[in-house]
């Protein structure tokens, strides 16, 4: 663990914070061993970009190690799981239980990230609680969180509560289907091209930004679609152009 974190761990919480993440740590059952590890995987940037003190702190760097904890542990569960699959089959199912629009309502729902986040003023002004950037976010940062608290077993077991259920519901074709890659099998098996996904435009300021991609193959194009993220924006885009060559059926 390198120093910046070692310092933040020795930060004293406030008897109502420590409160609050007790009662998170009950609700999905989870021990941390230290809550100021849970506590700054609620810590947003738009917090620490208001208040010097916190300049450091934030979930970011913990979102990106819980992301690719989250993407191992999804990914060995569906290889034990699915043994008869090939490869395809698996990285469509991956791609779309580990994306911002299963991870959000998970937050939501299950976990109730919202209450326990720490948002800059402008952030909260703005429903920072329930956008699905910042929750699907949050839960990855609490991902690693627990993977540096308690090692990979317990991450994989949280992963495998939470995630699990998305998967069968996938499996059973009751999720949200995964438009950029049916795009992508679809153009590679028929035309041996690639999608190219290209930035329209960017409306918002900076903490509520739009984004708008279209999506391009040789002389033709589709969209632009809009979403609150660019990987949004491009599941749109790719869901109408799935929908004007027919491929869902």
């Amino acid at each position: 663990m390198n120093i910046r974190d070692r310092i933040y761990e020795s930060k004293a919480l406030k008897k109502e914070r420590k409160e609050a993440l007790e009662e998170f740590c009950r609700n999905l059952d989870l021990h941390f061993k230290n809550l100021n590890m849970l506590d700054l995987a609620f810590h947003h940037r738009s917090y620490s970009n208001e208040n010097e003190e916190h300049r450091h702190y934030n979930n970011e760097r913990l979102e990106f190690l819980g992301d690719s904890v989250l993407g191992l542990a999804v990914a060995s569960f569906l290889y034990e799981d699915m043994m008869d699959n090939p490869e395809g089959d698996l990285a469509r199912i991956k791609a779309n239980v580990v994306s911002e629009q299963t991870l959000a309502p998970i937050a939501l729902e299950q976990m109730h990230i919202d209450r326990y986040l720490i948002l800059g003023k402008g952030e909260e002004m703005t429903g920072g609680r329930t956008k699905k950037a910042i929750l699907a976010d949050a839960v990855e940062a609490v991902i690693g969180a627990l993977y540096l608290d308690s090692g990979f077993d317990q991450a994989v077991r949280l992963v495998e509560r939470l995630i699990v259920p998305e998967i069968r519901k996938v499996q059973a074709d009751k999720g949200n289907k995964d438009y950029k890659t049916l795009l992508q099998e679809y153009y590679q098996k028929r035309h041996k091209l690639c999608p190219k996904y290209e930035l329209v435009k960017v409306t918002g300021p900076e903490h509520d930004k739009t984004f708008y991609m279209k999506v391009v193959f040789g002389n033709v194009s589709y969209g632009p679609a809009k979403g609150k993220t660019k990987k949004a924006a491009q599941q749109a885009v790719a869901k109408e152009a799935c929908a004007a060559l027919g491929i869902e059926s």
